[in-house]
């Protein structure tokens, strides 16, 4: 009776992980199909299969998007912003919990104010950042968005970070410190490789917003020559009309190497989190 009350459950979970599955595989399946149809197809028949498989539309959008131009653009938006909100956040992280403050509650009142940016919509964001991105004279560049990148990862960040560190034991560090470690050569030779599942997981995180993000980069860049892959899409839209299967098929084109990049690096995703919110 046990044996079948336990099969029962097995049958159950595993019904629910197929659903799960599909939920998330459906879509990418869809958008596949689409990108095979025209678009009098799409408006018309969405649900069914294309009459004829053809590879025109990712032709299309080769022959419309410059990707090798919008794959640099956002690469080097992506490495830069991510380096430094990593060594910025990694830093502030590390003070708030691990080092002495005269007073004890000004560790956590820094680390509750950095952690009130994860409740703040990204939208509310766009003209308090355009106005400074005005004022400093940086609007329509590159460092006029990176800086908003550094910024809105910081919460992100310092909470994955602060979880981490204060659950690494202080023996480690006191050893290190007794070795002859000064506080650079403690971070870099000790703290970080203890560290790495979780700076893995906040690089992929960082790296795949700043890939995907479309309102900063819609709003502040103002020359095509800056445009990133999120901003593909908007160039088959016209102004009375709009190239459904070309935009589809860029989407596709888009989310392959992120897909990639995701994949090969899911296993540290999985550790890092996991190491942050048991030792958070």
């Amino acid at each position: 009776m046990r044996n079948k009350r336990i099969s029962i459950k097995k049958v159950i979970f595993y019904i629910c992980l197929l659903g799960l599955i599909i939920l998330l595989v459906m879509p990418i399946l869809w958008a596949m199909l689409l990108s095979l149809k025209t678009n009098n197809e799409i408006v018309n028949s969405p649900l069914s299969l294309p009459q004829t498989i053809n590879f025109e539309n990712y032709q299309r959008a080769i022959d419309t998007i410059d990707f090798s131009k919008m794959y640099f653009n956002t690469i080097l938006l992506v490495v830069i912003s991510t380096f430094f909100s990593i060594l910025f956040t990694f830093m502030s992280s590390f003070a708030i919990a691990r080092m002495v403050f005269r007073n004890h509650k000004a560790s956590e009142t820094l680390y509750l104010f950095l952690l009130i940016g994860i409740g703040i919509p990204i939208y509310v964001l766009l003209f308090p950042v355009y106005r400074i991105d005005s004022l400093m004279g940086i609007l329509g560049t590159r460092l006029g968005l990176i800086l908003p990148y550094v910024a809105v990862n910081i919460s992100f960040n310092t909470l994955l970070f602060t979880g981490f560190l204060r659950d690494i034991p202080g023996e480690l560090e006191e050893a290190a410190i007794i070795d002859g470690c000064n506080l650079f050569k403690l971070c870099t030779k000790v703290v970080i490789p203890v560290m790495k599942p979780t700076f893995v997981t906040i690089i992929i995180f960082n790296a795949v917003y700043i890939y995907n993000e479309f309102p900063f980069a819609s709003t502040f860049i103002q020359n095509n020559a800056l445009n990133t892959v999120s901003l593909m899409t908007s160039m088959f839209k016209g102004q009375y009309s709009m190239d459904y299967s070309g935009i589809i098929a860029a989407s596709l084109m888009i989310m392959l190497p992120e897909l990639v990049f995701y994949v090969i690096l899911q296993k540290y995703i999985i550790s890092g989190m996991t190491a942050g919110a048991v030792k958070g």
